[in-house]
């Protein structure tokens, strides 16, 4: 290292000619997380979190809401999606206080979820109880699977 640097001399395989370029890479990029550090905002996250099951009739989907209320929601089915929107709202802390942490975010949100076959749009119930809604969509009568009967 010394010798390649004091006379130019070159290593033969005991460096790798990229190291220059990682080097200068990794350079760029403390740069770059200076320069845009304040214009960054932690995310905590998709929001809400859901999780999506389904039985042979319906599909079933769960998202975390909490502090959200029934008529701050609004949900829309398509063929075969279903859109979660609303507001999330946090009380203001005290005038002149100070954060020590901020990972709670209140605002508008907004949440497609692709579904894995076709729903019925008309069939779609939702419930809201103790900070989890729960959506049951009911599938398509073509998407639903059927019991054939063999003949002998």
């Amino acid at each position: 290292m010394f010798y390649r640097r004091l006379f130019n001399f070159p290593t033969w395989g005991l460096r790798s000619p990229f190291d220059e370029w990682a080097q200068m890479r990794r350079r760029m990029d403390r740069l770059f997380e200076g320069v845009m550090a304040p214009y960054q905002r932690a995310q905590a996250g998709v929001f809400p979190l859901i999780n999506l099951t389904e039985d042979r009739t319906n599909y079933y989907v769960r998202a975390e809401l909490p502090g959200v209320k029934a008529g701050e929601l609004d949900i829309q089915a398509t063929a075969n999606g279903l859109a979660i929107s609303g507001e999330r709202k946090i009380a203001a802390a005290a005038e002149g206080a100070r954060y020590h942490r901020r990972e709670r975010e209140a605002g508008k949100f907004s949440r497609m979820i692709g579904l894995p076959g076709e729903i019925d749009p008309d069939k779609v119930e939702a419930k809201l109880e103790n900070g989890i809604l729960t959506v049951v969509v009911s599938k398509a009568e073509a998407a639903r699977p059927r019991q054939i009967a063999v003949k002998s």
